[in-house]
């Protein structure tokens, strides 16, 4: 995610732009502000707070105040995960501001992800829901429960996985369980039930959670109303982890981090880099034609299907359509249908459409890009669709008039 730059002549030459998700809740927002001040003073470098959403400053907005100032800006996220917003809204909100700015040098860190500081603030958070039910994990048996927001990214929902692990080892609680508000399993709810047949003396539940939003309630109302159903099990909720200093020492590890060019994200299981059982269709751009170029090396045609029993032929075409936040804006899931339906009711066309995550091009969408022609067409609606199925992939005819690029 970051590059490897030169760093700054000094430090009051740089700046640090720390990017929190945004709320409408401007309690929350405030939140993120707070922890930039805080940072700053940690850092004694000047940090500034941006939001990918809902509030202001945006990105954009946020490098465009100050660049004028600085040489350099580190960018780092405020983000728990790394989900879809830490793999592609901001590195693309990075890359378009290096293009306004070609003379500023901008780093971009990574999440916050599992550190040691954040396990430390995790078992405080339980030790004081503890005192609140007079139980001692030493003497009783005290099972917690970590709940995050859950995320359509498995890489994501496997560090929640790997932070309650980690809060149980080398303490004495009777057990640590992971779950999920929304989106992804186990929920809450199901948790909270398999647990009570454990009968533990007491469960401890942790918003995973930066704010006291709309998700932490329905995670601390859940605790509650299981603490209802179950008299014989004491339950009760923990508190988000707000503002803690903890994190600024996560923080000021990411911005080294990324500052050094050492930023460490976990590609190996990234949905958008490799294939992932369930996530085949979640392809991003260059996992995209890096599949159509090596796909049809791997799976020529076969002269014969029994000393060769690959599972298919290759296709001749492999088409990614766009379906990131902006393009999907302006249309591209029912682009995405009609090339598909075209497609089908072709007798020549011998393709592969998926989705895509961000091409890099938002403006200039609905994007569709066809490999291994490295065409790349911009503004494509609905209507095209029949277009580029009965030109370019039956005849391969390019449909000039829609070209974005090439490559």
């Amino acid at each position: 995610m970051s590059r490897t730059t030169s760093a700054p002549d000094s430090l009051d030459d740089e700046a640090v732009l720390l990017v929190g998700h945004g709320s409408r809740r401007e309690k929350s927002n405030e939140q993120v502000r707070e922890l930039a001040a805080d940072l700053e003073g940690r850092l004694g470098v000047p940090v500034d707070a941006a939001f990918l959403e809902l509030a202001e400053p945006a990105i954009d907005e946020a490098v465009d105040g100050l660049a004028p100032t600085v040489s350099s800006i580190t960018v780092v996220h405020l983000s728990l995960f790394a989900a879809s917003h830490v793999k592609n809204d901001v590195p693309l909100a990075v890359e378009q501001a290096r293009e306004r700015h070609p003379g500023l040098t901008i780093d971009n860190g990574a999440h916050l992800g599992v550190h040691p500081a954040i396990l430390d603030l995790l078992d405080d958070r339980a030790a004081a829901v503890e005192d609140e039910l007079g139980v001692d994990r030493e003497d009783d048996e005290v099972a917690v429960v970590v709940c995050a927001r859950g995320s359509s990214d498995p890489d994501a929902n496997a560090d929640v996985h790997k932070l309650a692990r980690l809060l149980y080892e080398g303490r004495a609680f009777d057990r640590v369980e992971a779950s999920f508000i929304g989106v992804t399993e186990p929920l809450l709810d199901e948790t909270l039930h398999d647990l009570a047949k454990t009968r533990p003396d007491a469960v401890v539940v942790l918003p995973y959670m930066l704010g006291d939003g709309v998700l932490t309630g329905r995670i601390k109302d859940g605790a509650r109303e299981f603490d209802d159903d179950y008299p014989y099990v004491d339950a009760a909720p923990g508190e988000p982890l707000g503002t803690d200093p903890r994190l600024l020492d996560v923080l000021g590890d990411r911005w080294q981090e990324a500052r050094t060019g050492s930023v460490d994200m976990s590609c190996d299981t990234c949905k958008y880099k490799v294939e992932l059982d369930g996530y085949e269709e979640d392809q991003g751009g260059a996992r995209a034609m890096l599949r159509a170029l090596t796909h049809q090396a791997e799976h020529a045609d076969r002269g014969d299907v029994d000393d060769d029993p690959h599972v298919h032929d290759a296709p001749e075409k492999h088409v990614a359509v766009c379906t990131n936040q902006t393009c999907a804006a302006d249309g591209s899931p029912a682009v995405l249908e009609h090339l598909r339906q075209a497609a089908r009711d072709s007798d020549d066309c011998d393709a592969r459409i998926t989705r895509s995550s961000c091409l890099g091009r938002c403006g200039d969408g609905p994007m569709v890009a066809v490999y291994p022609d490295g065409v790349w067409y911009g503004g494509v609606e609905d209507a095209d669709a029949d277009r580029i199925v009965s030109d370019h992939l039956d005849r391969d005819r390019i449909v000039s008039d829609l070209v974005d690029q090439t490559l």
